[in-house]
């Protein structure tokens, strides 16, 4: 079997992001806390040690209403959506989480996704997919904002990529958020909106 010609080209441009993503993510970010005066957040890498809690918050955006639609055992068995944590990290992968008084709250995560096997917000193999989630404790308290603009700016200080995208239901309170961080609707994918951000 013949490789394509772009085989080492996209290896390349993966050393290049993995190299990039270890630079940016070295350092965690102390920020003033959202949640008030007595707590102090953290912005800090995910790393592996997070898999359990990206999993966590995987299912919290999936439930996003506060209904039950998905379990942690749905999720695992739903190929699509357990695309955006199996085998966390991979060497292009970046996420960020924020932690309050020492406690995960929430975390934004990019992964890049292949045609071949897309996840719900795919444009390109090329352009990662952005996944959020706040833990229920700590949601309407500035988590989501914080850990989604810490997100964009290591994108675009610290990686090769010019896109980032995501699918949204345009229901959902995130939708807002997004918009307001300058993601534009680019199509619309049964009940959801594909959204991209360029950086």
């Amino acid at each position: 079997m013949t490789e394509s010609p772009s085989t080492d080209g996209n290896a390349v441009f993966a050393l290049k992001a993995r190299n990039l993503i270890r630079i940016a993510l070295a350092n965690p970010v102390e920020e003033r806390s959202p949640v008030g005066e007595d707590g102090a957040m953290l912005l800090r890498p995910a790393t592996a040690d997070d898999f359990t809690f990206l999993t966590e918050m995987l299912l919290e955006a999936y439930n996003w209403d506060g209904t039950p639609w998905f379990t942690l055992d749905k999720l695992r068995a739903e190929d699509k959506a357990w695309r955006y944590v199996a085998g966390w990290p991979r060497p292009t992968d970046f996420g960020v989480i924020a932690e309050v008084d020492g406690t995960p709250a929430g975390a934004a995560w990019a992964r890049v996704l292949t045609a071949d096997r897309p996840g719900y917000g795919y444009i390109a193999d090329d352009v990662p997919e952005l996944s959020l989630g706040v833990s229920p404790a700590f949601r309407r308290q500035g988590i989501a904002r914080a850990v989604l603009t810490e997100l964009i700016t290591v994108a675009r200080s610290s990686t090769p990529y010019t896109r980032l995208s995501l699918s949204v239901d345009p229901a959902n309170h995130a939708a807002k958020l997004y918009r307001s961080l300058g993601f534009e609707t680019v199509g619309t994918v049964e009940t959801s909106e594909t959204m991209v951000l360029q950086l």
